[in-house]
């Protein structure tokens, strides 16, 4: 589940977050251009991890009708793009433009097989329990309905993490490509395609940085640290740590390691006499 610290963190940042949406927005376009070299009829679509909904425009310029829902474990998020709630209709079959719902993405109350396209931009890596969030987008998905997301990776924050050994800031440990390509295997997805990029964004210095990453929401990556001076002491170590990694153009880098994934429910197969046909295997010691 989405812990309620984070939850409360990108409720704070909501307000502005907006205004500091360039990098997700532009995460988004790139997924769209991935998007467009896949043949999918999309009539239904789920925004899983929306934030203030920034990519319901361009996914509504690629599937021209589609029916969208923004669903965010953040309240003050959806509260930004949408004021409607629950969507009785998507247990009754109706379809509308947008809709938005307020709940964790490892536990969807959305109807089973009503989705054509479960898309998630750079969300999916806050989940606790990743391979039950794919799961979840499984479930919802109707057979030969696509997952598409993007995700942090192991190199996100490198820097950071280099300039603070002493754990004043902490970096998640991100899940490796691989493994979420093993995960998307063992969840029952075909065909999956993983692909890897790292995007170096650049600051005058590190407390622009961390004021880049509350906007966002990531107060998670500023551990509680120690108390008073030894605090002091640590944050000093840590700028001057920092300051080691200037670029020819006098400014501190920070790598983000993003992942791009897609993967297919595969088409329900029947028998000769059109019985569901449903693989057993063994338990996994």
């Amino acid at each position: 589940m989405v812990r309620p610290k984070l939850r409360r963190s990108f409720d704070r940042a909501a307000t502005n977050y907006d205004a500091v949406a360039a990098f997700p927005q532009e995460i988004a376009k790139r997924m769209v251009e991935r998007l467009s070299l896949v043949q999918l009829p999309a009539r239904m679509i789920l925004d899983a991890g929306c934030g203030t909904g920034g990519a319901a425009s361009l996914l509504q310029q690629r599937f021209a009708g589609a029916g969208i829902v923004q669903l965010d474990a953040s309240e003050r998020m959806l509260a930004r793009r949408t004021t409607r709630r629950w969507p009785g209709w998507l247990r009754m079959g109706g379809r509308d433009a947008r809709h938005a719902v307020c709940a964790d993405f490892q536990m969807l109350p959305l109807a089973t097989g009503r989705f054509d396209l479960v898309w998630s931009n750079l969300a999916l890596h806050w989940a606790e329990d990743l391979p039950a969030a794919l799961a979840e987008a499984s479930r919802v998905l109707r057979p030969g309905g696509l997952l598409m997301f993007s995700v942090f990776g192991p190199d996100t924050l490198r820097e950071l993490r280099f300039a603070s050994p002493d754990g004043l800031f902490r970096v998640n440990q991100h899940v490796d490509m691989h493994d979420i390509g093993d995960m998307l295997v063992q969840c029952g997805y075909t065909d999956p395609v993983m692909d890897m990029e790292r995007v170096t964004l650049t600051y005058v210095d590190l407390v622009a940085l961390l004021r880049d990453l509350r906007a966002h929401g990531s107060t998670a990556f500023a551990a509680d640290g120690p108390p008073g001076l030894r605090a002091r002491t640590c944050l000093l170590r840590t700028v001057s740590q920092y300051e080691q990694l200037r670029d020819q153009d006098g400014r501190l880098p920070a790598t983000f390691e993003v992942i791009y994934g897609h993967a297919w429910k595969p088409e329900s197969r029947l028998s000769p006499k059109g019985r569901a046909v449903i693989d057993i295997r063994p338990a996994r010691a």
